[in-house]
């Protein structure tokens, strides 16, 4: 599956610095002006769970493979950009593209970095965002609305229902609200589908605090924490410089007394992409074998063909059953084969839903 968070924010908050940090395939440039990123940068990040270290250590296999997601850093957007204002248009093309929003935010004073909206405001950052989103949005859905007007009045039923649905979600923009926090329903979602609306995608704040307030926070990330506190969304506090640097570091013991020496237990950057993939509706689900261990990434709710077809879409066409072992069942017993000797592998048909950690094995015919 690709799947893809896109880091979005005002010039000079961060972004960049995020990406540097949190990619293990590419390196986006950081520089203090703006527009520094016009192309997006795209990367490649390793999502962490212990779960797929500890099958790991039991199985002894040949490589480990974790799960990942895309991270895109997309250029720095600034006010009037829903009119084409800065690389406006570019910017919102690029986030109608990804699936979630990482949105850095500036908590932190610093003279020698450039920032064009006066005193550090993130409540108002984020505001700026919001709105510029709010009115691509509006335009839109203005684009659709009076041809769904005029078919609506003419009997046509399937318009009639899009119709009562774009005036549903114009009126709650018109209020300087985002469509995610409208929560439409699977139908409702269905009718507007087609315009890749931005304010519906799920968001994830970014709190970039100085050095001095990476474990506390600050009056700038509380203000935020508190703006966002009616929002289905989670607000992450962290230095993205520190996190950079740790980053940077390919020996282990390095970093580990890198952190040490700054009190942390992992990177900050752990809880981001465990976030973000929560954010995604996403789950993990394992393979267990000595050629190798790894994890794979489903929808919630997705059943064992789909599942399959992760791996290839023939274990879908051709799909029998799936052996199945719980994360808990392989941990308490130590291997595939003590699991099948007590009775803890199941055997599921087409119809199982999947859930988080289940080791399985699939078994199909083309």
């Amino acid at each position: 599956m690709s799947l893809q968070a896109g880091i979005v924010g005002l010039p000079n908050v961060g972004k960049s610095t995020l990406f540097n940090a949190v990619s293990n395939s590419a390196k986006a440039q950081a520089s203090n002006y703006r527009f520094c990123t016009i192309e997006p940068n795209v990367g490649l990040v390793n999502v962490p769970d212990e779960r797929l270290d500890k099958l790991a250590e039991l199985v002894i296999p040949q490589r480990v493979v974790p799960t990942q997601i895309e991270i895109v850093d997309i250029a720095g957007l600034v006010r009037g950009a829903s009119k084409g204002e800065g690389l406006g248009n570019k910017f919102l093309a690029n986030i109608r593209e990804v699936d979630a929003i990482v949105h850095v935010i500036r908590c932190f004073e610093d003279e020698n970095i450039l920032r064009e909206e006066g005193p550090i405001h993130p409540v108002s950052d984020k505001e700026i965002i919001d709105t510029e989103l709010q009115l691509k949005d509006l335009e839109s859905i203005d684009k659709k609305y009076a041809r769904t007007e005029k078919l609506a009045k003419s009997g046509d039923l399937k318009a009639k229902t899009e119709f009562e649905v774009l005036k549903k979600c114009r009126e709650h923009l018109e209020k300087g609200m985002n469509i995610r926090s409208l929560k439409l329903g699977k139908e409702e979602k269905n009718a507007v589908g087609d315009l890749f609306l931005l304010t519906e995608k799920p968001v994830l704040y970014v709190a970039n605090v100085d050095e001095g307030s990476m474990h506390t926070g600050n009056k700038f990330s509380e203000a935020l924490i508190q703006a966002v506190s009616g929002e289905d969304a989670a607000v992450i506090v962290m230095n993205n410089s520190i996190e950079a640097q740790i980053g940077e570091m390919e020996n282990q013991e390095d970093r580990q007394m890198f952190m040490e020496e700054y009190k942390m237990k992992e990177p900050a950057l752990n809880k981001l992409i465990r976030s973000a993939y929560k954010l995604l509706n996403l789950q993990t689900y394992f393979t267990a074998g000595v050629q190798e261990v790894r994890a794979w990434t489903i929808h919630e709710g997705w059943k064992a063909p789909q599942a399959a077809a992760v791996i290839h879409t023939d274990f879908e066409k051709g799909f029998i059953k799936a052996e199945v072992i719980s994360y808990n069942d392989f941990i308490q017993y130590g291997s595939e084969a003590a699991c099948r000797e007590n009775g803890r592998l199941r055997i599921e048909g087409k119809e199982y839903v999947v859930r988080d950690g289940d080791v399985m094995h699939f078994r199909f015919n083309v």
